[in-house]
């Protein structure tokens, strides 16, 4: 069910969860593209021999990958003010990279409202702390402080 922001009452929208996203499973070719786009080709990632004797005992997606996914689950978690036309990526307060994500392994989002501002008119900026989880796992991916601007 998508969090609708009042743009008359958007207080009321601090602290607001939603619910998790679908699952997204990252396999070994995701993790093999984002080297190449990156050009970190560290063995941790594209190296499955190498990475196995490693304290992982696998590849790992990188960080930034992970991090990255937040603009596929950003539909999903559909946090949005009411009569947006536009959303943009306004940037991070805060990540923190908590858990590895081991190849093959399924990850998800969830978020919470922790801020929304009026910028300008019309104008809002959102602060979302993110959280990608891992099936199966108690402990993240990662927590984020992820800055949303959305234009009604």
């Amino acid at each position: 069910m998508p969090t609708i922001i009042s743009p008359t009452d958007y207080g009321r929208a601090i602290g607001c969860e939603t619910a998790a996203t679908d699952w997204f499973q990252i396999d070994q070719d995701r993790i093999n593209a984002f080297a190449d786009c990156t050009l970190d080709h560290q063995f941790i990632h594209v190296d499955p021999a190498a990475a196995a004797k490693s304290p992982f005992g696998s590849t790992i997606a990188h960080g930034f990958l992970s991090l990255s996914m937040l603009s596929y689950f950003a539909e999903q978690l559909e946090v949005v003010m009411e009569g947006v036309k536009m959303g943009v990526n306004y940037g991070l307060d805060k990540v923190r990279f908590i858990s590895p994500v081991k190849v093959d392994q399924r990850i998800r989002a969830r978020a919470k409202v922790l801020d929304v501002l009026e910028k300008n008119p019309g104008q809002f900026q959102l602060k979302l702390e993110v959280t990608v989880e891992i099936e199966g796992q108690d402990k993240p991916a990662l927590i984020a402080e992820w800055l949303v601007m959305q234009f009604i």
